[in-house]
């Protein structure tokens, strides 16, 4: 395990005997200003750590909701450097933080010079859905070059092979998808997530924290009763599309993390 911020917050809320609760909210939406303020809302109510995500204009595992305010995010124009601008609020406000993007937008900017940016505002790495540790040697490089984590993706599909080489190129945690396709709120989470997190179990000792389709408190226990961590997206994220004006969009987001927080607590 590195010696992060999100390392320090898994290992306790593992001595607490509980999961720790990871909520995604994407920068810029529904204004960049209103977006950390969002972050800063679920740190209040519970969230251990922060997913930040940066809109991209190719998502691939991002589900209609998640589309639908990153694509609003890039309309308001938002930029690559407003994600390290949230990065500084959250760790200000207390929480872990970590960066979901994909890799092009990196690429871009420079990895070395991403990274760097990165652990200057606080960011403990990237989550990468669309990098698979085969084609990581940049980011490899640059997030030992400044320390960071990189969380790299396992899915109910991949063979025993690809969770072996896929954990020992993980770092911080390892992110375990409960099912194959993208985002958004399930009505059960399934067998899948628990069948695959006792896969990788096997194989690493690295944490594993399980995203994908969960969107209520009684989800969260459920899941955080065999992960290391749970991860919560589109169900907070609607809270802020559906609600009529950031206030109210807010006072929804409040509510909701602290029903997740509460799941993560029994």
């Amino acid at each position: 395990m590195s010696g992060s911020r999100v390392s320090a917050v898994l290992a306790d809320t593992k001595a607490q005997g509980r999961s720790a609760l990871v909520g995604y909210l994407p920068v810029g939406f529904p204004t960049v200003e209103g977006s950390i303020r969002a972050m800063e809302v679920m740190v209040e109510n519970g969230v251990d750590i922060v997913e930040i995500g940066l809109p991209y204009t190719d998502p691939l595992m991002d589900g209609p909701v998640i589309q639908t305010a990153a694509t609003r995010a890039l309309e308001n124009g938002v930029r690559v450097a407003d994600v390290f601008k949230a990065g500084e609020a959250v760790s200000a406000a207390g929480a872990a933080a970590l960066v979901m993007t994909y890799w092009n937008p990196v690429l871009r900017y420079g990895a070395d010079a991403f990274a760097r940016q990165l652990s200057a505002s606080g960011v403990s790495g990237l989550i990468t859905p669309d990098l698979v540790p085969d084609e990581a040697q940049d980011w490899i490089t640059a997030s030992d070059a400044h320390d960071l984590d990189r969380v790299f993706l396992v899915a109910p599909s991949s063979t025993d092979e690809r969770l072996v080489s896929t954990t020992a190129a993980s770092r911080g945690f390892v992110y375990a998808t409960s099912l194959m396709g993208v985002t958004g709120a399930r009505a059960s989470v399934g067998e899948a997530a628990s069948v695959l997190v006792e896969r990788v179990r096997r194989v690493t000792d690295v944490p594993v924290c399980v995203g994908l389709g969960v969107s209520t408190g009684e989800q969260v226990h459920e899941v955080g009763q065999f992960a290391d961590g749970v991860i919560v997206g589109s169900a907070l994220v609607r809270c802020l599309l559906d609600a009529p004006d950031l206030d109210s969009g807010l006072q929804a987001l409040g509510a909701l993390t602290r029903e997740l927080a509460a799941g993560c607590r029994r």
